[in-house]
């Protein structure tokens, strides 16, 4: 508050200098350089201010940070010298620029201040650190020393020091991907595209953004200090001394301004329909048999899967190619020809996913260009199609998707660049045909190009997996939509129980990457607890043979991956909303609670989109589970009891229940259960309308496999419950080429649970109880 004061007083004794002509035109100035100062919109509710030396000439360089192809208007304001206070208006704000220091403040048009820039002559800028929580800043958290298992989980920014060093972090609540994306629960937005800054939020009411000074010498080792330092840096050649990209938004409704970030950074691709469904990874291979027997296993027990990964050589004792990194398949495991292998596990109808990792340096010295590669573009062996040709082989061997690890040495542009490559190579090879990769690296931007990034190789421990909660919930506010975790955790230890996987499973159920991984990898598979040994061990610690023989697990295991299929429908919407609206899978409880302060330092439970909420159980032998309902009436998903909300409940629990509760007025699409995400069933679709509020919601579905969603082929199913008037109205607009197809229809009214069936044929439809 003593920051806001200052503030004010100073552009008030300034402002009255000015009025006085005691203060003469002074120049912008930026790193001890003339500058221009411009102020262009980037949104209705978001402002883009960019400070440039006068070098540059007015030109704002092209960076992957930010939406590829994007245009932006003329500014609204460009100065380069100041006088007096300059207030301009553009979408629905008010941005006023002074003098003495350099200050750019944006406000609603009512007057509330959203946020003040002040530009020192030092380089660095400070803005208004309300007190409230800062949530975003991208995936984990700085290192701290202590006990891991003991340590505060960082939800909450504020407070600290962060140094936004991008690395892998091993013990720990995941792997560091940091973000200069700060968003403030109390109605405000920051993003710095550039430079590269530290962040300071350990200073009460004034913020600072700190750039970082690149090391006076570079070293070609990428194992040398220099380059260590460099790690996950944006290139040297990039950074201009005095230059300032920095994005304000209005947090005041976060809906709107998750929708403005997203056209910023770039709005997110949709996956195809199977990378939302499970996907088991498998290590320490035998041979081929092994392999097609792990998927036999799971259609016989029934356990529903859309994909296996097999891990790479070197990262376990024998994987599905030669020592890494290797783009050829092992003699060891594959007896027959590869590409027959990989038609019997697709004929099992799972998608086969191959975990890789990129040349060092030497081979591989940066990931950049385009492809197919833009009219005057060299292709050598920096080229990113040149790397990409060599994955074409597993390709027409049948490899569907990848899984992309280390790249930790990779600079922030190629990192992003890196998604892109994985992205737009696959188009070049099976055109039409959704790619999908899983990243440890990655950045603002990469959502335009799938997007999808786990949290690292974590400890299995019951810590880790309450830190995973808010890593994923700070993930999908600042990085991108699609975010997962190594169910069980990789490192194993004896706090590896069937209890913490089972609780592990039941978050990963509601996550957007939904994937079993780790070490001693029997104890990964949902029925590996009820087996009598835990296979290879690749860890000096392991869980206790005790916790074997344990039948509890898998049918728990079972009945959450049935669930996660069984709501398919509501996640692929999600997955179209993440696009349309910018909005994540997993939400933060404010995003839809803004006015209720309480909700601002949640960071264990999550809006699973906007009706469901997701509370992971996350202590060892726990009996019941907090749970804070937002205002409003709530039911539990599991009994259909009735909670009014405003308040913390004590959900009791037993090891097959996650608390999960419904708001009034939802409307829930369920399908039949499928043990693949496009196995063809018989069997109505159910849609739960949970009644005490009039609530609709709109229903997004197409071919789930091909780029045709971006020529407009899709449909759109509206539902609308009128609580009042106790009635249900669908619709459907169809769009493009792709054709509705009737379909069954089980409404299922709740709490009551009166039941209506009709066979729907697109025609709008009342459905009365």
């Amino acid at each position: 508050m003593k920051f806001r004061i200052s503030l004010a007083v100073f552009t008030a004794v300034a402002m009255l200098l000015f009025a006085f002509g005691e203060v003469h035109a002074q120049k912008v100035m930026s790193a001890g350089e003339p500058a221009t100062l411009e102020i262009r919109a980037a949104g209705e509710n978001s402002v883009r201010v960019t400070l440039m030396p006068l070098s540059m000439k007015g030109v704002i360089p092209a960076t992957p940070l930010l939406a590829e192809g994007r245009s932006y208007a003329d500014p609204v304001l460009r100065i380069t010298s100041i006088s007096k206070p300059v207030a301009v208006n553009t979408g629905n704000l008010r941005v006023e620029v002074t003098g003495l220091p350099l200050t750019v403040s944006v406000s609603e048009r009512s007057g509330r201040l959203i946020q003040s820039l002040e530009f020192s002559d030092t380089g660095s800028v400070s803005f208004i650190n309300d007190g409230e929580p800062v949530l975003g800043m991208g995936e984990g958290g700085p290192r701290m020393s202590g006990n891991w298992r003991e340590r505060a989980i960082e939800f909450n920014r504020v407070g600290r020091y962060h140094d936004m060093v991008p690395r892998w972090q091993a013990n720990a609540y995941g792997s560091r991907n940091p973000v200069a994306a700060l968003v403030g629960t109390g109605g405000w937005g920051l993003y710095v595209a550039a430079p590269w800054v530290e962040v300071d939020l350990s200073r009460g009411a004034a913020g600072n953004f700190i750039p970082w000074e690149p090391p006076a010498e570079r070293s070609d080792s990428i194992d040398g200090p220099v380059t260590r330092n460099m790690q996950g840096r944006p290139p040297i050649e990039s950074i201009i001394p005095g230059f300032f990209d920095i994005f304000v938004f209005n947090a005041r409704n976060p809906v709107v301004s998750m929708k403005e970030w997203s056209e910023v950074t770039g709005r997110a691709v949709l996956p195809p329909r199977g990378s939302l469904g499970y996907m088991q990874s498998l290590r320490t291979l035998v041979d081929e048999d092994q392999m097609l027997d792990i998927v036999r296993t799971f259609r016989k027990k029934k356990i529903p899967v859309d994909a296996v990964i097999y891990l790479g050589t070197g990262f376990c004792p024998r994987g599905w190619n030669t020592e890494q990194p290797s783009f050829d398949f092992n003699p060891e495991v594959f007896r027959r020809d590869p590409a027959d292998v990989i038609a019997d596990l697709h004929g099992m109808n799972v998608k086969v996913i191959n975990h890789i990792v990129p040349w060092r340096r030497d081979k591989l010295p940066t990931i950049a260009g385009n492809i197919p590669p833009a009219p005057g573009e060299v292709v050598d062996k920096s080229h990113m199609l040149d790397y990409w040709l060599q994955h074409t082989d597993l390709v027409k061997a049948g490899v569907d998707a990848w899984w992309p690890d280390e790249g930790d040495w990779f600079n922030l542009f190629e990192r992003v660049n890196r998604h892109k490559l994985y992205y737009v190579g696959p188009l070049y090879t099976t055109p039409n045909v959704r790619p999908w990769s899983l990243h440890r690296n990655g950045h603002a931007g990469i959502a335009q190009w799938g997007g999808w990034v786990w949290s690292g190789d974590t400890d299995s421990a019951w810590k880790t997996l309450e830190g995973q909660i808010a890593v994923g919930i700070n993930h999908s506010l600042s990085l991108s939509p699609f975010w997962g975790s190594d169910i069980g955790g990789f490192y194993p230890n004896e706090e590896l129980t069937g209890e913490l996987f089972t609780r592990w499973f039941q978050f990963g159920a509601f996550c957007p990457s939904f994937r079993s991984h780790g070490r001693t990898w029997w104890t990964r598979l949902p029925w590996g607890w009820g087996l009598s040994e835990m296979g290879p061990r690749e860890n000096r610690a392991n869980p206790l043979p005790s916790e074997l023989n344990n039948p509890a697990i898998e049918p728990i295991c079972r009945m959450y991956s049935e669930l996660r299929y069984q709501l398919m429908p509501y996640t692929y919407t999600l997955a179209w909303e993440a696009r349309n609206t910018g909005m994540p899978l997993m939400r933060a409880m404010w995003l839809h609670y803004s006015n209720d302060i309480r909700t601002r330092k949640i960071g264990d439970q999550y809006l699973w989109g906007r009706n469901i909420l997701v509370a992971p159980v996350y202590t060892k032998g726990a009996v019941s589970r907090d749970v804070f309902l937002p205002e409003g009436l709530w039911y539990d998903w599991w009994t259909g009891r009735a909670e009014m909300g405003g308040r913390i409940i004590a959900r009791e629990v037993d090891l097959k229940t996650m608390p999960l509760y419904v708001r009034a007025g939802s409307i829930i699409p369920m399908d039949p259960v499928r043990q693949y995400t496009g196995e063809e069933v018989t069997g109505p679709m159910t849609i739960r309308v949970y009644t005490g509020a009039t609530g609709e919601y709109t229903m997004y579905s197409d071919d789930g496999i091909s780029q045709e969603y971006l020529n407009g082929n899709y449909i759109l199913s509206k539902f609308v419950w009128d609580d009042g008037r106790r009635i249900l109205s669908i619709s459907h607009e169809q769009f493009g080429s792709y054709k509705f197809k009737p379909v069954e229809l089980e409404i299922l009214f709740l709490p009551s649970g009166v039941t209506r069936k009709v066979m729907w044929d697109g025609s709008r439809m009342n459905i009365n109880i």
